[in-house]
């Protein structure tokens, strides 16, 4: 299980930050160089997917 945390910018805007355990960034692939990642919600989970970039020809 794991909490949201919730900061409040200088604008007074609110973000919500959710931290990740190393494992299971590990399982998936993110590390600190390739750490691009796609949010998005499917049947009401939110899914984190790691971006995979494709190499120049």
């Amino acid at each position: 299980m794991a909490k949201i945390t919730f900061n409040k910018s200088g604008s007074g805007s609110i973000t919500g930050r959710l931290n990740i355990p190393m494992a299971l960034l590990k399982s998936i692939g993110i590390t600190e160089e390739e750490r691009e990642v796609e949010l998005y919600i499917r049947d009401n989970k939110l899914i984190v997917e790691k971006i995979i970039k494709k190499e120049p020809i």
